[in-house]
C-alpha cells in the first residue's frame, strides 16, 4: 500500500471524508437500532435551531482565539502540533479548497462530535446517569488519545481543546453548537496559516 506521502491532498481528503463518514453512519445506525433517542445525543428538539447555530459561531470563534494562542506558544518553542497535518491535508486548488472546507471538515467535527461529545457524554449521561463533567473528561481523555499522530504537544492541547467542546456541550445540552464550534477551529487553521500563509496567532 502507498504511503500517505505519495497521496495527492485531493485523495487524502477523498479519504478521510469518505472513512470519517462511513464510521458516522454506522454510529447512528447503531443508534437507531438500540433505539437510543436523538435527544440523548444533543440532537433533540429545540437543540438544532438558529439560536444554537448562533451560540456555535460564538463559541467557535472564541475558541479558535483560544487556539491561535496556544499555537503561538507552541510555536515558539518550536512545535506546532498540527503542522504537519495541515501541510499534508492542505489543498492545491480551488476546488481543493471547496472540497476541505465544504465537505471534509463538516464531515471531521460532526462525526468527532457526535462520538466524543454526543455519545460518550450525553448518551452514557441519559443512559446510566453518571456526572457529565466526569465523562466529559474522560471524554477528552479519548478524544486526546485519538490525535496521537499530533504527537505529546499536539495530544495536550487537543486534550485540552476536547474538554472545552465538551463543557460546552454539558453546558448547552447541544450537538449543533459543538459541531459548528469544532469545524470553526478546524477551518480557521487551515484558512489562517495554510490558506494566507499566517503565523499563529493569525499574525503575519
Amino acid at each position: 500500500m502507498a504511503g500517505s506521502d505519495s497521496l495527492s491532498p485531493t485523495t487524502l481528503l477523498v479519504n478521510v471524508a469518505f472513512s470519517q463518514g462511513l464510521f458516522a453512519v454506522v454510529l447512528v445506525a447503531g443508534a437507531w437500532y438500540t433505539g437510543i433517542p436523538a435527544g440523548a445525543f444533543g440532537a433533540g428538539p429545540g437543540t438544532l435551531g438558529l439560536d444554537a447555530l448562533a451560540a456555535g459561531v460564538g463559541f467557535g470563534l472564541a475558541l479558535s482565539l483560544a487556539n491561535g494562542a496556544v499555537g503561538a506558544v507552541a510555536s515558539s518553542f518550536g512545535r506546532d502540533p498540527s503542522e504537519d497535518l495541515r501541510e499534508l491535508l492542505a489543498p492545491e486548488s480551488f476546488a481543493g479548497w471547496l472540497l476541505l472546507l465544504g465537505v471534509v471538515l463538516p464531515v471531521i467535527a460532526g462525526f468527532e462530535e457526535l462520538l466524543f461529545r454526543g455519545a460518550l457524554v450525553g448518551v452514557f449521561h441519559a443512559g446510566f446517569g453518571w456526572s457529565p463533567w466526569a465523562l466529559a473528561t474522560a471524554s477528552s481523555v479519548a478524544f486526546a488519545l485519538g490525535h496521537g499522530a499530533q504527537g505529546p504537544v499536539g495530544v495536550v492541547v487537543t486534550g485540552l481543546l476536547g474538554f472545552v467542546l465538551a463543557a460546552g456541550f454539558v453546558l448547552t445540552g447541544s450537538l449543533l453548537v459543538v459541531v459548528v464550534a469544532h469545524y470553526l477551529v478546524n477551518a480557521a487553521e487551515f484558512v489562517a496559516y495554510e490558506g494566507l500563509g499566517l503565523e499563529p496567532p493569525f499574525g503575519p
